[in-house]
């Protein structure tokens, strides 16, 4: 027997060859057909020299990986010096309780978390059909007409619905009114977002809003306020109407199902937050955001809708609707730079409504609001007065000893609301049981002298309801069979796996999609998630509470600081649009620092992702498109006109690396510098950044601002749309510039542009995911998976050569981590799209790469390291096989029309129907290769008919007959 050494047999512990696919035998495999030696040669050939880094990946402690076990226990350690208490501090976040069925089989299955966004509908009918269910809860709950599939968290959500109502309002007036009791998160994205477009926030008080006499374009309101007060607005929403002003409300989804909803008193749209419907606290997020508002407006609604069509056969079908992608398609003319959502979170609130029902749902918040009354009536028996007259879940204590009921509380494990020295709150929620209403009493008890014991059966009997008559709820919500069929586990459990297995997601198959970077989502990653140390902490709890989770975030900011090279990092933007917005504005705030405000031209290259565009024209900033050459890079003769054209203007260039063309562009240096000779600042967009990690980085060849995507390169899963991370790294000279959150005391710099989402650290509870894949991984490991990055595409890039023309190339025809195959010249030879393709991939079991993105009529495939190289094999064989039937449409051997391409997406039902009208044979249909026989997923419905989607827009629960 070999005798092995102790280091060789630990080393066989490691995560390394867990998340890189190919084997060392399997890697030389690959390199042979590419003509290489080893991975370092291909790399050399890669990479161009003038942008390698010269050292290894500064991580500090984390330089050498750690075993799971290990990495798992060093972050318990760290998440176990938080304090997990009692939070009743409100002001937007409550203790809920996920239903196990939702967590275990929603929140901690990879068949729902590793799902890419339902671009392609036919693999995507279970999450859309979960996601319209969001919407009509949404829609339900606030009395309004359409609803869209989630914003990023309430906060943003209210600064789109403010730029909405300027769009479609028809007043002329900048002036944007907010009341005083909104969430102060809110208020703050709010003026973060006014101040680039040149809209004046001014506040009125809450109760005087009727009385208002300057012209506005619109006001916010908060139903309930942050202090609790339920306000009846009816009368005031009339004559914010008649001056030509509109309302956005911002309301609690909980309360709604007892009090009259916005849309029954007037609201133009309603935003919130869906945190309380069984999504974790998690320190801020992630959390799906949600907007509602009527129909008419329904064009011009951020985000994304879900709607009704049929397929091919004419049956039901699910599809994202209208403005799906509208920054890629309008670009700085796009209204919002929204791309991610936060569908994993919106399907699991949309499924707590699923479960508890109607019924259930109203006993919750009965229960919430009972509870209040009988603690509100007992500290008044104690001499407590109240600063709102009514309530829901929330009250404001009057009090000369604030300082003293917070210690009190925090010595029984229970965080109050800090408001000021005279006033304290508390917002109570589902969690709360009647020895934690004990214990609320007695924190109060405690500095009056003498006082009883409370009796809640006593109180019980006593109290009434505490908010106006007027406003009680009358009108039904959720009558649709979904709400009322799965209340019973085993009913529930079953319809989560019956949706699930309609879809395809990264626990069935390789997705090969350019530009996502969809890679292992590993187990011991997504572990910490669900720990309590994480997911039970409010964002607003004392630092003392958090101490854990801070050292875990300045440990992540520094191994991203190693990984790009720039000098500091914040974690706040919730998305990668959002990283992006943050990156822009911090580059505006330092040329306005220096004298240069004027500075606001944007340089940005025509294959950029759409985003870029948008988000330049969202703060504020003059898009002006360069060239690119053909060979797809930035036409570097064309940016320098541009630059010295605009020179007195130029903000900052956006630009992609590796380019979006997939290829690592020689000239990336001379781009920065001649940017920078001209006073501007090189943002370099972090999408691609798997490519980099490890062998350049941004911050050195010459960035000044990055966003990263942690859901795709740092190992987030992307949820079926989201959540998404979207942090940014800045040189030292930006640091200062960074994004606070003065309204809840996050300050990181005096300097620092103001809050661009609604928690300091933005979604904070999946940190811990790209921690632990760092940590696992060590600077070896993050290496290896980017140089095994770049050989897996560049192995699928070479295999597919003789039958796809790959359109962009560097050195020796290599690729980066991507590259883009052109199907035009077979689509006018035969008619065949690229939309058949993406089809025809869905009857060999595969999610279609990219499509149309950045060329028209084009794929982009990428395929990431985590895939072995027999999911490698199985890909390029399906799309070989593919190639080989539009040979056959072209020398006539299959119908132009009536062929397997055009007929895909095959369901079990058509193929096993009795009549069968194809030219081609129901075995090619179904079993195009021998090894789909013994594995095949079968899509659930045909090809999804767009047009008739959009002329029928149908954005609710299927009619009720369809479940008879």
């Amino acid at each position: 027997m070999t005798r092995s050494s102790l280091t060789q047999l630990e080393a066989r512990d490691g995560f390394i060859p867990r998340h890189i696919g190919p084997s060392d035998t399997e890697q030389a495999a690959m390199l042979s057909t590419l003509g290489y030696a080893t991975r370092a040669a291909l790399i050399d050939a890669v990479v161009p020299a003038n942008i390698r880094r010269k050292d290894q990946l500064d991580l500090g402690q984390f330089v050498e990986p750690l075993p799971e076990e290990a990495a798992l226990a060093k972050l318990k350690g760290i998440a176990s010096k938080n304090k997990v208490m009692k939070s009743v501090i409100g002001q937007g976040y409550y203790g809920t309780h996920t239903p196990k069925v939702v967590l275990r089989n929603i929140f901690e299955n990879p068949a729902w978390y590793t799902a890419y966004t339902p671009y392609q509908p036919e693999i995507s009918q279970g999450r859309l059909e979960a996601i319209l269910n969001f919407q009509q809860v949404i829609t339900d709950l606030t009395g309004m007409s359409i609803a869209n599939a989630s914003m990023l968290d309430e906060a943003t959500a209210a600064a789109e619905a403010m730029t909405l109502i300027q769009r479609v309002g028809k007043s002329g007036s900048k002036v944007f009114y907010v009341a005083d009791d909104v969430l102060p998160q809110t208020r703050e994205v709010i003026e973060t977002r006014s101040q680039p477009l040149g809209i004046e926030v001014k506040t009125v008080a809450a109760g005087k809003v009727g009385e208002l006499a300057d012209s506005c374009f619109g006001v916010l309101l908060q139903y309930p306020g942050v202090n609790g007060d339920v306000r009846d607005y009816s009368a005031a929403v009339e004559k914010l109407h008649a001056a030509g002003a509109m309302v956005v409300v911002a309301a609690d989804l909980l309360s709604l199902t007892m009090l009259t909803p916005p849309g029954e008193w007037g609201a133009d749209v309603v935003v919130g937050n869906s945190q309380r419907f069984g999504v974790p606290l998690g320190f801020g997020g992630p959390h799906a955001g949600y907007m509602a508002t009527k129909d008419e407006y329904k064009r011009s609604m951020p985000g994304r809708l879900v709607g009704v069509t049929v397929d091919a056969q004419g049956n039901q079908a699910y599809r994202l609707a209208l403005q799906t992608r509208e920054q890629h398609i309008r670009r700085e003319k796009a209204t919002s730079n929204i791309c991610t959502a936060q569908v994993l979170l919106a399907v699991m609130a949309s499924m707590y409504a699923v479960y508890h029902g109607p019924a259930g749902l109203t006993a919750i918040a009965r229960r919430v609001h009972r509870q209040t009354a009988i603690l509100a009536a007992a500290l008044a028996q104690l001499g407590f007065e109240f600063a709102n007259a009514s309530f829901f879940d929330t009250l404001t204590v009057k009090t000369e000893r604030a300082a003293e009921l917070h210690a009190a509380a925090e010595e029984r494990g229970i965080n109050l609301r800090k408001i000021d020295a005279k006033h304290v709150g508390l917002s109570l929620d589902e969690t709360i049981t009647r020895e934690d209403i004990e214990a609320l009493y007695a924190v109060f008890a405690s500095t009056v002298q003498g006082a009883a014991a409370i009796d809640i059966d006593a109180l019980d009997a006593q109290v009434a309801d505490q908010y106006p008559a007027a406003l009680a709820r009358s009108s039904a919500f959720l009558t649709h069979p979904t709400f009322h069929r799965y209340h019973a586990e085993h009913e529930m459990l079953r319809y989560l796996r019956a949706l699930a297995d309609k879809d395809l997601a990264l626990d069935r198959t390789m997705i090969p999609l350019g530009s996502c970077t969809m890679k292992l989502n590993a187990t011991s990653e997504m572990i910490p998630v669900t720990w309590p140390e994480f997911s039970n902490i409010h964002p607003f709890a004392p630092e003392d509470q958090t101490v854990g989770y801070r050292e875990m975030i300045a440990q992540l900011e520094a191994m991203l600081c190693a990984a790009t090279g720039y000098a500091a990092v914040s974690l706040q933007p919730n998305a990668g649009s959002q990283g992006e917005y943050a990156g822009l504005l911090v580059i505006k705030k330092y040329h306005e620092s220096r004298g240069e405000g004027h500075r606001n031209v944007c340089l940005i290259p025509s294959s950029a992702h759409g985003t870029n565009p948008a988000s330049a024209s969202m703060v504020g900033m003059q898009v002006v498109v360069t060239a690119c050459d053909e060979n797809g890079n930035v036409d570097l003769e064309d940016l320098k006109k541009k630059a010295e054209q605009h020179s007195a203007n130029l903000a900052c260039v956006m630009v992609t690396y590796p380019s979006t063309h997939g290829v690592f562009e020689e000239g990336i240096k001379e781009l920065c510098e001649i940017v920078h000779n001209h006073g501007g600042q090189v943002y370099v967009d972090g999408a691609n950044m798997n490519a980099l990690v490890g062998l350049a980085a941004p911050g050195v060849f010459g960035g000044d601002v990055s966003h990263l995507n942690l859901h795709k390169t740092f190992c987030i899963p992307h949820g079926g749309g989201g959540p998404g991370v979207g942090p940014i790294g800045v040189g030292a000279h930006l640091a200062k510039f960074l994004p606070n959150q003065l309204s809840t005391g996050y300050r990181r710099d005096e300097s620092g542009i103001g809050a661009v989402s609604a928690a300091a650290y933005g979604s904070a509870s999946i940190l811990p995911i790209s921690w632990m894949y760092i940590a696992m991984m060590g600077a070896e490991g993050l290496t290896a998976a980017t140089e095994v990055a770049i050989l897996n595409a560049n192995y699928i890039a070479r295999r597919l050569a003789p039958h796809y023309p790959v359109l962009y190339t560097g050195h020796d025809g290599l690729v980066a981590h991507e590259c883009i195959i052109d199907l035009r010249p077979l689509q006018d030879k035969t008619g065949i799209s690229n939309e058949d393709v993406a089809k025809r991939l869905m009857d060999f079991g595969f999610h279609a790469p990219t499509m149309s993105f950045p060329v028209p009529g084009t794929l982009m495939i990428e395929p990431t390291e985590s895939e072995s190289k027999a999911e490698l094999d199985r890909f390029i064989e399906a799309m070989i096989t593919i190639h080989a039937e539009i040979a056959k449409v072209e020398r006539g051997e299959y119908d132009k029309m009536d062929n397997p391409l055009k007929g895909a997406p095959h369901t079990a039902e058509v193929v096993t129907a009795d009549d069968w009208k194809h030219t081609y044979s129901r075995e090619v249909a179904a079993f195009p290769v021998a090894s789909l026989r013994k594995k095949k997923y079968w899509p659930p419905v045909g090809r999804a008919d767009n047009v008739y989607g959009d002329r029928n827009l149908f954005c609710g629960c299927a009619p009720i007959e369809d479940y008879e």
